[in-house]
């Protein structure tokens, strides 16, 4: 089973094979962590999303079609829930404005890390992390799905819903924003 091509493998878990499922999410779970986290920039809430990928794919499974990539069906399903990830966390964050001061400074004060702890390396990819998450959308997709991820241009058109011409456009744009970015606050810290 373990040869089997992923058409293969969807059609089985589709009838009930649970293996068939597990092997395929042993196939692409690395694929859509990278893609997860680096849409997010949260490492831990990256695990819940993609988990949450897996459970909607697999109940999902019947209607895969194999004449698709199965990275681009998988990978299209993580930037949904990293979308609506995105807007819980705007709700959250708009309600949190509401708490007393005392509830979010002890909030504040539970979630930093001191910076004595985090080598050199890690505090630069975590910079380059947080600015890759703070590009918009239309931007961040197309550079997380081209740069990170590897897939092709049409892949990536594909995964949008867009023409390869538009991922091209975007990957340029998020490229230059991106620059502005890690200028910006590299210039400041």
């Amino acid at each position: 089973m373990k040869d089997a091509d992923d058409g293969a493998l969807a059609r089985a878990a589709a009838t009930g094979d649970v293996a068939a499922f597990a092997l395929l999410m042993r196939r692409h779970r690395e694929p859509v962590y990278r893609l997860v986290r680096a849409h997010i920039g949260d490492a831990d809430e990256a695990l819940d999303l993609v988990q949450e990928t897996f459970l909607s794919a697999y109940c999902a499974i019947g209607r895969y079609d194999p004449a698709r990539s199965m990275r681009a069906w998988l990978s299209a399903i993580a930037l949904n829930k990293c979308r609506d990830w995105g807007r819980r966390r705007t709700v959250r964050r708009w309600l949190s404005h509401a708490l007393p001061i005392d509830a979010v400074a002890e909030r504040v004060a539970t979630d930093a890390a001191g910076a004595d702890v985090v080598a050199a390396d890690r505090a630069e990819l975590a910079r380059v992390a947080a600015a890759i998450a703070r590009l918009p959308a239309t931007l961040k997709e197309p550079l997380i799905l081209r740069t990170i991820e590897g897939l092709s241009q049409a892949e990536a058109a594909a995964v949008l819903g867009v023409s390869e011409k538009a991922v091209e456009t975007r990957l340029y744009r998020a490229r230059a924003k991106l620059a502005l970015l890690l200028g910006a606050s590299g210039a400041g810290g």
